[in-house]
């Protein structure tokens, strides 16, 4: 197998490839490469395999090094959910997993991982696993609204009758509105936000370049919640979600969803993905259910680059954590989120 490296900040075929496989999604795309390398210095590792000149596979990894956390290739942090583009047969396959296990050799990673791995490992054990939800676009806006469950029907209702304003936009000062709710619902589940340098770099790559919005609502002037849609090609995912909690009752974060969904399904998109939702987080997953998805799971494998490839376990989550992050000053949180997060994920 021939393999090519390539740089996602600076190739212009990568997409096009990409969008050529039908299980393509919005985190294959060079955007999104470019919002996690611009924010965290991690260096793309994106391989193009061929065989006889046919295409085989389009690999996209990051290269993480830290010195908290150490080496390791990862598809991709960050990310929801991101499997390698397999073009050939399970003997492409193979042979795409032996050229993973020699880059990480050479780049001394301790181990590599592949978040939905399936396509190369279909009896692999998961290291951790997900709830994944996605729902079919393609229909009249109505019927999308009834397959809706009458919960969530009702949640929209009642936010419309409330007098809350939704703009679907794509300003910078809606993501800052966003991010202003996003520091403040971090807090509230324990966990410090992300550095507004990444948002603002989503904005930058992705949202002021016509693939991705943010939808906001508001009573009066003041914004309550928000959401951040990211697409790609035809197919799009809910990577964000805040709300002011003081307000719950007036279900704003039910009508961004679905003024979020209306405006992909009216604009010729095909899917949404919910993205990734914990095992246990029961609420969540019951949210995401709510408007009419088909859920299925996503494994993160990990493989050793030496001897024969094995899972590795990531050890469970204590939850400590949460109960520091929770009681920290909004200021404090975000320090340590552009502290933390260069060596997670």
């Amino acid at each position: 197998m021939d393999v090519e490296m390539i740089d996602p900040l600076q190739d212009h075929t990568w997409d096009r490839l990409a969008l050529s496989h039908p299980d393509y999604h919005f985190f294959h795309s060079t955007c999104w490469a470019k919002v996690l390398c611009k924010t965290y210095g991690h260096k793309p590792v994106y391989l193009r395999c061929s065989q006889q000149g046919e295409l085989q596979a389009l690999v996209p990894m990051i290269d993480v090094r830290s010195p908290l956390t150490g080496r390791r290739g990862v598809c991709l942090p960050f990310t929801d959910f991101c499997s390698p583009l397999i073009f050939g047969d399970k003997a492409g396959a193979a042979a795409v997993m032996a050229t993973l296990a020699q880059v990480a050799r050479e780049r001394k990673w301790k181990y590599f991982e592949i978040r939905g791995g399936r396509a190369l490992d279909p009896s692999g054990n998961a290291a951790v696993d997900y709830y994944g939800h996605r729902l079919d676009l393609r229909g009249r806006t109505e019927d999308l609204f009834a397959g809706l469950i009458s919960p969530a029907r009702r949640a929209v209702r009642k936010a419309e009758r409330s007098g809350l304003r939704v703009e679907v936009t794509q300003t910078r000062e809606a993501l800052l509105d966003f991010y202003r709710l996003h520091v403040a619902t971090r807090k509230r589940h324990g966990v410090p936000p992300q550095s507004i340098a990444f948002f603002l770099h989503i904005h930058d790559e992705i949202i002021r370049q016509n693939l991705g919005f943010v939808a906001v609502a508001s009573v009066g002037a003041r914004p309550i919640a928000a959401a951040v849609f990211l697409h790609f090609g035809k197919r799009a995912v809910y990577k964000f979600g805040a709300s002011d909690q003081k307000v719950q009752h007036l279900r704003g974060s039910n009508l961004v969803m679905w003024e979020g969904i209306r405006f992909l399904a009216e604009n010729g998109f095909e899917t949404i993905h919910f993205g990734r939702t914990a095992l246990d987080n029961e609420g969540l997953r019951r949210f995401k259910q709510a408007w009419g998805t088909k859920e299925d799971r996503i494994d993160y494998l990990r493989f050793s680059p030496t001897a024969e490839m094995q899972a590795k376990n990531r050890g469970a989550d204590s939850g400590l954590h949460r109960g520091v992050f929770g009681r920290l000053p909004s200021a404090l949180n975000r320090l340590a989120g552009v502290l933390i997060y260069p060596h997670l994920d």
